[in-house]
């Protein structure tokens, strides 16, 4: 990588490459862990003998330009199916084989798992859309790699890039704050009473043990963090923009945001949301923290290393190449053991690749392995368990049996192709990039006019309606066909304008045909209209797409859900169930709690029947 000084431009808006290869893995690891999380109610959400049939999401919710893979057939076995794909994909980016490919496919299936089910869309969906989309247009494969580790350009790769893209990533990032702020300003809970932070921590449906007891603390020291939350939104990633000391204020503001996103996986159940917002970040760290590392581990005895391997086998060439990359030991020299004859020697003897420390001992089979594992900034940690005589065996066994079964482990590496790599400012993707991001800042400026507009008593004659009326002429109107197909249709409202009050709980009886009644929601329990604890709250809301779908129960759209859900609740019991024992009707009732102001007394509203269903149908 070269070494030139960056202009102001790229000081600014330029990513580092191994910045963006942490952030790629940071990612993708997340889409896979979701997307297992999703898998967990694969049959409740996302088959047509769920919560939402394929028919009435399209008849009822779906965008008339939303799309999505998942509607194409709505049995258990085609959504399995797409799920495994997805989960193979995105392993394809995590390791990075063919990562721009990859990255596409990704977003595209993210995009269509989304739409399948809208009830269960919580803000970090739509950081993890915002994510994937720029990250189709950045080189996210160009270091940590298979393909950099297989790359047979010549050309040196950049150590920094400056493009569309990186100037879209960096504005998309600064976006979700200050969109955010923006929008809750619109809120006295936020400017100027400061109570915001009070009525976040008592929400229960995301409630955590810390969180309850924050709410309990001083009225004064809430205001406190209120205020401070919404400064910080507004100005934190303005830090990215000072055009001195732009690494230090850079770093200062990975910090801060990494910490902000800890407080709130700390104090909310919202799922994938702070994990997304650390990976964010990453993508941002200077060249100058990698540039440091890479000086501390420049030692004399990664310096010294030399690994050998036998030119006639192409599976043992890929392999210390991906090695290299995986090991993180870039400049390694790889020689063919032909090209010198004692190695040469020691390669047909042994059988065995030949590894020279930099002392000039060789090391052979596992123990080699072992060996340039050592060396290794990120995998020196488990050499004492390489290094554990029953694994050593068994390493070395492995070892001799692949080294005599070349061709037939070549199989594992055929698609796996030496390839070069490149990465050059392409003036089509800038365009594009740059395009698109006009067009994300312009949703952002209309629903953000939108609400405001929306939330006012009385007609004013200021820059907002004008905004308004400007934004909804025809031409923005085609333009917004572009967001919704693309999803970027944006909305960083999470605790905007206001924390949600309406808090409260379900309870759904069951009412069998020899008459007994049973607790729907919670079938170990005897029926119980009491404020559910936090555990058991935990215990119904597996995941956060259960905790978003049954908030979404209480909200506009769940006059659509519920008939659905009720009839769900009806299939799945009577499927398990015979005779007397299968269910006759379903009632749905919701006891609400709605926030009261700090120093009020809590008051909690008599059940409510929100839906009736038949089971005999």
């Amino acid at each position: 990588m070269n070494q030139q000084p960056p202009s102001r431009l790229e000081a600014i808006f330029g990513l580092d490459l191994r910045s963006l290869a942490l952030f790629r893995i940071g990612i993708a690891l997340i889409v896979i862990v979701d997307l297992f999380i999703h898998a967990q109610s694969l049959t409740a959400h996302y088959t047509d003998q769920g919560v939402l049939p394929g028919k009435a999401l399209i008849e009822d919710i779906l965008h008339p330009w939303y799309w999505s893979f998942h509607l194409i057939n709505g049995s258990l076995l085609f959504q399995g199916l797409l799920f495994a794909i997805a989960i193979l994909i995105a392993l394809g980016m995590l390791v990075g084989y063919r990562t721009r490919l990859a990255t596409i496919a990704t977003w595209a299936l993210t995009i269509s798992l989304h739409n399948r089910n809208p009830a269960l869309l919580f803000a970090g969906d739509d950081v993890l859309r915002a994510m994937l989309f720029w990250s189709m247009f950045l080189p996210l494969g160009a270091c940590y790699s298979i393909d950099s580790a297989l790359n047979t350009s010549t050309q040196p790769l950049p150590k920094r890039i400056v493009s569309g893209a990186t100037i879209a990533f960096i504005i998309q990032l600064c976006f979700i704050y200050i969109w955010s702020a923006a929008f809750k300003t619109k809120s006295p809970l936020w400017w100027p009473d400061g109570d915001a932070v009070y009525y976040a921590l008592k929400f229960d449906q995301y409630a955590t043990p810390l969180g309850q007891f924050l709410a309990t603390l001083s009225p004064a020291f809430l205001k406190l963090l209120t205020f401070g939350a919404l400064v910080f939104e507004w100005a934190g990633a303005l830090l990215l923009f000072i055009p001195v000391w732009t690494s230090f204020f850079r770093c200062v503001a990975i910090a801060s945001f990494i910490l902000l996103h800890i407080s709130f996986g700390l104090c909310f159940e919202i799922g994938i949301f702070s994990w997304l917002g650390i990976v964010f970040w990453l993508a941002i760290i200077p060249s100058v923290i990698w540039d440091k590392a890479r000086q501390q581990n420049d030692t004399a005895q990664r310096r010294g290393l030399t690994i050998y391997y036998d030119a006639d086998c192409g599976f043992c060439k890929k392999v210390v190449y991906l090695l290299r990359t995986l090991l993180i030991l870039p400049g390694t020299p790889l020689l063919t053991a032909q090209s010198e004859a004692s190695i040469y020697e020691d390669m047909l003897e042994k059988n065995s690749w030949v590894v020279i420390d930099w002392q000039r001992n060789r090391h052979y089979k596992f123990e080699a392995i072992a060996y340039i594992c050592s060396l290794s900034p990120l995998f020196w940690i488990i050499v004492p368990c390489l290094h554990w005589k029953p694994i050593m065996r068994v390493g070395t066994r492995f070892y001799e049996t692949i080294a005599t079964n070349r061709k037939f482990a070549g199989n594992f590496t055929r698609p796996f192709k030496f390839r070069p790599l490149e990465v050059k400012p392409s003036k089509v993707l800038n365009i594009i990039a740059l395009s698109l991001l006009f067009l994300t800042t312009l949703w952002n400026l209309k629903s953000f006019v939108d609400q405001t507009v929306e939330r006012r008593t009385e007609k004013k004659n200021d820059w907002i309606s004008a905004t308004q009326k400007f934004l909804s002429r025809r031409t923005f109107q085609k333009l917004d066909i572009l967001s919704y197909v693309t999803r970027l249709d944006q909305s960083w409202s999470i605790f905007a304008p206001a924390p949600p009050r309406d808090d409260g709980w379900h309870v759904i009886l069951g009412k069998l045909k020899d008459g007994t009644e049973v607790n729907l929601l919670q079938q170990d329990s005897p029926i119980s209209w009491e404020k559910p604890t936090l555990q058991q709250r935990n215990a119904l809301y597996t995941n956060m797409q259960w905790r978003t779908y049954f908030i979404n129960l209480n909200r506009a759209i769940g006059n659509k859900l519920t008939p659905h859900y009720a009839q769900y609740l009806c299939d799945d019991w009577n499927t398990k169930h015979q005779g007397d024992q299968q269910l006759e009707s379903v009632v749905i009732y919701f006891i609400e709690e709605r926030t009261v102001p700090p120093n009020e007394t809590q008051t909690i509203e008599p059940p409510k029947k929100v839906w009736q269903q038949s089971c005999l149908n």
